[in-house]
């Protein structure tokens, strides 16, 4: 690292020390102070590329600052930047539209907000509003937001921050097989998991307006629910009359292969929660629902940002480019590439316990030589990979499952990149331990 750049880092580090709230952390224990994106590639303050392999947690999809999508933001700003929705605008409704088009099933109606938590939020409140109810259901390992009302939602104890949780929240197991409370296996358990919901549902008979799930847990640890099991879940809500909110912040727009996560299971949600990779970047998100559903919400409501003239045309570019570029697909190919480089490395590596997810979002859990998550390990881990040029995550409750979401436009010679760094990361790793 070079004289100029260490003096920025720490020019940077100070001002963060001095002006924002100390929730606010950073990875890394030498970080860098990133400048300009390019697709999958980053550069910091210095000129050095790093490879991008976690996207800003699934946002830039579509790769960064991508040509097609930027041109249509600069255009908005350039002809008019803000009203709100109290006006009619264009933009906003044509985003309505399209994205009624691009969601499948009956899910139609959009509101237009600025974040995930507030997509959340939103949903929580047009469940109650659907129902009459006032409680909700939610997973172990959850992440739902920052607000209080989803803060109170979160499973995940890392998160959960709050100390005073509401008390309208209930929770079950996440489906976790390898930690199965009941000692059972699957699929001979016949999803024996679920009764815990039906449990919830038959206590609070009458309080239950929804459930709120990920179609596959983020940062519970990359998470998929064994086959099957959101079938019954969804089935059992139906019979009690609860609601099913799909929160697809890191899956949705075809991270996953699928446009979003839920198509995987052959259900579809009563409302949607959006965000993220909707904007590529830019801050929008949206809850989306049926009809029927929205015929509830009827006083009134605003968002001063939401559906914003920038930030809807640029979702609708960016959508474009999922659909012209088959993103989709390109995920589903890629991510089949990546797992299976992945799994073959697993093979030769003690400290990899498993390698799960779909497309381009997948998870390697570390333990060490005991068996136990080892965090620790991945911090050192993801610290080579910097060092390397490499930026990835982690997830998970003991923070140890390193999480690869590339943005879904990288290509083979990437893929490939990509790979081969974190095989040379694990062999190191390997060789010290």
């Amino acid at each position: 690292m070079s004289s100029t750049e260490a003096t920025k880092t720490e020019q940077m580090l100070a001002l963060k020390a001095e002006y924002l709230i100390p929730c606010v952390y950073h990875f890394y224990k030498k970080p860098m102070v990133l400048e300009r994106g390019e697709g999958v590639w980053l550069f910091d303050t210095d000129g050095k590329r790093y490879l991008d392999a976690y996207s800003g947690v699934g946002v830039v999809n579509c790769g960064h600052c991508n040509p097609e999508i930027v041109a249509a933001t600069e255009r908005q700003l350039h002809q008019l930047q803000h009203t709100t929705t109290i006006y009619l605008t264009e933009p906003m409704l044509r985003l309505a539209e399209k994205l009624a088009q691009f969601v499948p099933g009956q899910l139609k109606r959009s509101f237009f907000c600025t974040s995930g938590s507030e997509a959340n939020e939103g949903a929580l409140l047009l469940a109650r509003l659907a129902t009459g109810r006032s409680d909700f259901v939610a997973l172990s390992r959850s992440l739902h937001g920052r607000t209080h009302l989803t803060t109170g939602l979160t499973g995940s104890a890392f998160w959960r921050t709050d100390p005073h949780p509401p008390s309208c929240a209930h929770f079950i197991s996440s489906p976790v097989c390898q930690e199965c409370p009941h000692n059972k296996t699957y699929p001979e358990c016949d999803l024996y998991c679920t009764q815990a919901l039906e449990q919830v549902l038959d206590e609070n008979k009458g309080k239950v307006a929804a459930m709120i799930t990920e179609p596959l847990h983020g940062n519970g640890g990359i998470i998929v629910p064994p086959a099957g099991w959101f079938r019954r879940i969804k089935d059992i809500l139906e019979q009690h009359n609860v609601l099913l909110i799909m929160d697809e912040a890191q899956t949705g727009f075809c991270r996953t292969g699928r446009r979003f996560g839920f198509e995987w299971e052959g259900i579809e949600p009563d409302i949607l929660t959006l965000c993220k990779a909707l904007g590529n970047g830019l801050p929008i998100a949206a809850f989306m629902t049926t009809d029927k559903i929205a015929e509830r919400y009827t006083k009134p409501g605003a968002s001063t940002f939401g559906g914003n003239l920038v930030c809807a045309q640029t979702a609708q570019a960016a959508l474009n480019y999922m659909q012209t570029h088959q993103l989709e697909q390109k995920a589903a190919q890629s991510g089949q590439q990546l797992r299976e480089r992945m799994e073959l490395l697993a093979e030769s590596t003690p400290m990899i316990s498993e390698v799960r997810g779909r497309g381009l979002m997948l998870g390697l859990e570390l333990t060490d030589h005991n068996g136990t998550v080892a965090g620790d390990l991945l911090d050192e881990l993801l610290e080579w990979l910097k060092d390397n040029g490499v930026l990835a995550g982690k997830t998970g409750p003991g923070r140890n499952v390193l999480t690869l979401m590339p943005p879904l436009v990288i290509s083979t010679e990437e893929l490939h990149q990509l790979c081969q760094k974190v095989a040379q990361a694990f062999a190191l790793l390997t060789k010290k331990y």
